[in-house]
Order: C-alpha cells, then sequence, then structure tokens
C-alpha cells in the first residue's frame, strides 16, 4: 500500500488491509472516518456482508482531526437524541470491542464573557432537560474559580458532567478492526469512482481496484460526499470550513475533561498533553461548489461565521473536493488525486490559541506544541447532518455533513446508517435527520451552538 504517512500529521493507529476486494456484498461503505466504520461496525453485528472503501487511510481526514469531544451540550435539538444514544454507546464500546478508544466521562464547560450567549446556553439547559439531559449554568464565581487567572473576563458559564471526550487517532481504527473482526472487509487505498446503475437499481459500486456487486451503498464521505454524490445527479449542498487545531506536549493537569473559552478550547488527552483550538474560528475559501451553494449557506454565515470565519480564495478553488472535476467509472478520479485532504495549519491561529492558553493558564506557559495540522469541516446549510436514503435513488444512502459534531455522534450515526439500510427499527427518529430537508424551504436555519 502506498505510505501515506506524510499526508498525516499526527500519531494515526495504523488499520491492516484486505488484500483482495469481494466480488459481492450486501452494503458498500464509502469513507473509512468514524461514521463509516461505525456503520460497518453495526451492519457486521446484523450479519450482512460489508465492505470499507476508503481512498486514503482509515481516520485520516476529519475524523482523526477533531477535538474529540463527546458531549450533549449545546447540540441543536434535532442532534440531541442522537448525542446521547451515542454517549452511551461510547461508555459500552471498549468493554464490546476489546480496544481503548481512550473515552473519558470527565465533563465540558463552556465559560463566556457574553450575556446574550449565556441566556442563549440557559434556553439550551432548559430544553435539553426534556431530554434527560442535565448540565447546569455556573456562576460569575463558579466560572472565575475555573481560571487561574484572567478571571475578571468571565461571567458565567455552562456544565455538563456526564460529557466526556475520546482518541480520535485511535476511535476509528479500533471500529474498523472491530468490524473486520465480525466479518467486514477494509480496503484502504482504494477509491470508489462511482455506482454502476442496472435497471434504475444499485448494480454495484466500481473503485480503482474493481467492481463489488451489491444493492445498497453508503457514502460516508465526509468533505467528498457532495462531489460524489454530484455525480450521480445527486444534489447535497455541502461547505468546508478550514479550522486548525494542535496537540501540546504533556503538561501539568490544570482541568478534568474540556472547556471552551472564546479564545481558546482545550481538553486532556491520555498521552498527558493537551488538544487545543479555537470556537469557531476557520477560513471559507471560494470555490464552484461553494458558489453553486452559496445562497443556501448565506443565512448560516450571516448569523454564525460572517465574525470568525474569513473569506478567500486557494488551491481548494481548483483540486480537492469542491472543484469543478470530471471523470469516467474506467478512469483516475479526484478521489485518488487527493489521498489525504491535509489542509495546513493555519499558524496565527494556533498563536492566538496558545497565547490565550497560557495567560489563563500561566502553569502552561511554555508548553510545547508536539503536532498541528489543519482540518476540512464539512457543513451543511442547518449544521446538522444528513444521515438517510437519498431522494430518487433507492439503496443509495448518505451519513455525512456533520458540521464538525460528528466524531462525537460518531457510533449513533454508524448504527442509525445501519438501521435504516436493514430495515429495522432505527435507534432514534431519523425524520429530523432525513436527507430530503434540503429541498425544503426551512433549510438554511442555523442550528444552536
Amino acid at each position: 500500500m502506498t505510505d501515506l504517512t506524510k499526508d498525516i500529521p499526527f500519531a494515526l493507529a495504523a488499520v491492516a488491509s484486505d488484500d483482495e476486494l469481494p466480488a459481492e456484498a450486501d452494503v458498500v461503505i464509502i469513507g473509512g472516518g468514524i461514521a463509516g466504520v461505525a456503520a460497518a461496525y453495526y451492519l457486521a453485528k446484523k450479519r450482512h456482508r460489508v465492505a470499507v472503501v476508503e481512498k486514503g487511510r482509515i481516520g485520516a481526514e476529519q475524523s482523526g482531526r477533531n477535538w474529540g469531544w463527546v458531549r450533549q451540550q449545546n447540540r441543536d435539538e434535532r442532534e440531541l437524541p442522537l448525542a446521547k444514544w451515542a454517549l452511551g454507546a461510547w461508555a459500552e464500546l471498549a468493554g464490546e470491542i476489546g480496544a481503548d478508544l481512550g473515552f473519558r466521562r470527565d465533563g465540558l464547560v463552556y465559560v463566556s464573557d457574553d450575556a446574550e450567549e449565556l441566556a442563549g446556553w440557559e434556553k439550551w439547559v432548559s430544553m435539553a432537560r426534556g431530554y434527560d439531559v442535565h448540565s447546569r449554568m455556573l456562576s460569575r464565581a463558579e466560572t472565575a474559580a475555573l481560571m487561574p487567572a484572567g478571571s475578571d473576563r468571565w461571567i458565567g458559564g455552562v456544565h455538563s458532567p456526564s460529557d466526556g471526550h475520546a482518541e480520535p487517532a485511535l476511535a476509528s481504527p479500533a471500529l474498523a478492526e472491530a468490524a473486520r473482526v465480525r466479518g467486514a472487509t477494509i480496503h484502504q487505498n482504494c477509491a470508489a469512482r462511482g455506482v454502476e446503475m442496472q435497471g434504475g437499481a444499485i448494480g454495484a459500486v466500481v473503485t480503482e481496484k474493481g467492481r463489488i456487486r451489491t444493492s445498497r451503498v453508503l457514502c460516508a464521505g465526509g468533505a467528498w460526499t457532495s462531489l460524489f454524490c454530484r455525480w450521480h445527479g445527486i444534489d447535497f449542498p455541502q461547505s468546508g470550513v478550514h479550522a486548525s487545531a494542535f496537540a501540546t506536549m504533556p503538561g501539568p493537569a490544570v482541568i478534568n475533561g474540556g472547556l471552551s473559552t472564546p479564545g481558546f478550547t482545550f481538553r486532556r488527552r491520555t498521552d498527558g498533553g493537551y488538544t487545543v483550538s479555537i470556537r469557531n474560528r476557520g477560513r471559507i475559501e471560494i470555490t464552484p461548489q461553494g458558489l453553486r451553494y452559496a445562497r443556501q449557506f448565506w443565512p448560516m454565515f450571516r448569523e454564525r461565521w460572517s465574525s470568525s470565519v474569513s473569506l478567500g480564495v486557494g488551491r481548494s478553488f481548483f483540486s480537492g473536493p469542491e472543484a469543478l472535476a470530471r471523470w469516467d467509472l474506467d478512469t483516475i478520479s479526484p478521489f485518488e488525486t487527493m489521498r489525504v485532504l491535509n489542509p495546513a495549519a493555519d499558524e496565527p491561529t494556533i498563536q492566538a490559541a496558545l497565547d490565550a492558553l497560557a495567560h489563563n493558564y500561566p502553569m502552561l506557559k511554555g508548553i510545547g506544541v508536539a503536532q498541528k495540522w489543519g482540518a476540512w469541516i464539512d457543513s451543511t446549510p442547518d449544521a446538522v447532518a444528513a444521515i438517510g436514503e437519498a431522494p430518487g435513488v433507492p439503496g443509495f444512502f448518505v451519513s455525512s455533513g456533520f458540521s464538525g459534531h460528528g466524531f462525537g455522534v460518531g457510533p449513533a450515526a454508524g448504527r442509525l446508517a445501519a438501521d435504516l439500510i436493514a430495515g429495522d427499527k432505527p435507534i432514534v427518529d431519523p425524520h429530523p435527520l432525513r436527507f430530503a430537508r434540503f429541498s425544503e424551504d426551512d433549510v438554511g436555519r442555523p442550528a444552536a451552538m
């Protein structure tokens, strides 16, 4: 297999690939992020024959580059049942599959210096009680006690003691291996070029290494999903936000769990360091796909992103998941020319987060940066994922557009997709997450943070 290590700027657990493609599978899953491998795991548990095809490495894109938060707190109400189910699954998976996912249920805290933001969080806490989720508001004094320095700034916060985190570099690989143990096959460095239709139904998935006959497909391609769908005449509005994060060297323990402020977010890692970033900070690059869906994304940008996300033109206009592309099933596809979507980390963002961290926690001043990376967060116009069958193409399912929330709900997203594909009773009501909503009038309403 081609060595992709140079395209992965963090220590991602390795997964072995199966040598040969199966001639046939009940379900082919396109994409080896957490949504895809979790679906493979649960489908294999249901005794379906499953093949996962991944153009690069399992977990190498956003599923390995996120903060690792596993949260219910501040979820959009439509996501909350999924997040709640996922939290229970995270607690059980390590024992079930016999692998450490780095999951720790040690709480998450958000703090703010903005009274309007606090009022929104208080409204969310009240709503969440109806789902038996019990976060609580923090007073100014309680918030100040969390910060050794700079405590005068914060006026309050919200705490979810039952939330936690896991390790992104471990989780997707471990679930992929668990799916294999239960009969799934895993094929890395193997891009899916497209789906062959026969008599109006799915007949096969064509990969760069051959065909797999199947009648059901799950596209869990992250930032690449819209491009793959569009080749098949399926319209899926998606926009990417370039974000950055980094891991520090091991340092003193200053907090259990995770903390989010306007200037930095961080959480303790199992290696003794911290994963650090800045909430809502990113860059949107103008691309052909972005222009295509600009009208649908404008309300989101205006309400949430306009003050924290910059706009610009970069390489993604010409290459990558949002560029113009044409290919045939017997020619090299865009998925083969860019095995791993690996944007560079934004140095000013990293420095700003590091400075803010040191200001609020002087004992971490001078802590070194061990790894840094860029990420491409695939978003939908309402910042809620689509999980379900694509209209007009029976047997073609999508699980994508998680808008930066996908890692934490990954096990539940996989189980829900597996239930829908298998025709079983779904773990949660899938209607709020339906693919078809993007052609309805209410899309564009920004989701809760």
